[in-house]
């Protein structure tokens, strides 16, 4: 299992992801989700994947040599396109270039062709983009409404985010929602885990503005774990005491746990 998210507020990006693979819980192995195709001043872009393993890898080694079956007739790579969109249009394409040359042989084998990606970044004279691109190549983009992109394991780490991005969130508090995401996750699901590769994108400046991989051991992390699950605690057990209610029974009779109408009697 993966988990991969990336988010976009007003100052930049942050783009994250976790490294566990696995085929059982007896074989996993630990492989960076993040690639970095960077030209300082001019570009930075971030993609985060996940799906299968070598389909994946196929697809970024791919993106790194010009190739015809990338461009299909555009000339466009990652290193020439004009905008972000055409850097997801890119890497649909050569999510699909894989899949036509691989689907027939793995299907053959009970596996299922699946990569999708998460891809970040800016390009100089436009603004930082957020895109989400799936299986079969097709991509949609983050808007003012969605502000962030998360794929794998996405559900024990999406509360946190729902409740706290905004598009005035400044990256050092993305950042840290991010690692709370990821805590969350990995508490619930052994699936997923660390390190944990992190960057962030300062808006306008079209380069890495910080990267960092985040082990068991890592100080930062071990501090914002151990406050946040301190922190959820005591916030629930300051909430008020819930009230305990009497059982109801109508005149008419209510249905019990087990299905049968009990009347006002007892159901004698």
């Amino acid at each position: 299992m993966t988990y991969c998210v990336g988010i976009l507020v007003d100052e930049g990006l942050v783009l994250a992801s976790d490294s566990r693979t696995h085929a059982g819980v007896d074989n996993y192995a630990t492989f960076c989700k993040m690639t970095v195709f960077e030209k300082p001043g001019e570009r930075v872009i971030v993609l985060l994947s996940s799906g299968n393993l070598a389909g994946t890898q196929a697809v970024i080694s791919l993106l790194q040599q010009p190739s015809e079956a990338i461009s299909e007739s555009s000339g466009l790579t990652l290193w020439n396109a004009r905008s972000m969109f055409d850097v997801a249009a890119v890497v649909g394409n050569a999510v699909r270039a894989l899949e036509r040359r691989d689907k027939a042989y793995v299907e053959q084998e009970g596996v299922a062709f699946n990569a999708s990606f998460i891809i970040g970044g800016q390009i100089a004279g436009e603004r930082p983009r957020l895109f989400r691109t799936f299986a079969e190549g097709n991509f949609i983009e983050s808007g003012d409404s969605t502000l962030f992109f998360q794929t794998g394991e996405a559900k024990y780490g999406k509360p946190i985010i729902d409740r706290v991005i905004e598009p005035s969130t400044d990256l050092s508090d993305v950042v840290k929602c991010v690692l709370v995401s990821f805590d969350s996750t990995m508490k619930s699901n052994l699936s997923v885990g660390m390190p944990i590769d992190l960057v962030y994108i300062q808006r306008d400046q079209c380069r890495i503005s910080g990267r960092h991989r985040f082990r068991e051991d890592d100080a930062y992390f071990i501090t914002v774990r151990r406050a946040w699950g301190d922190g959820v605690r005591r916030v629930f057990h300051e909430l008020p005491s819930a009230p305990l209610f009497e059982r109801e029974t109508g005149v008419e009779g209510d249905r019990s746990p087990a299905g049968r109408i009990v009347g006002a009697d007892g159901g004698k």
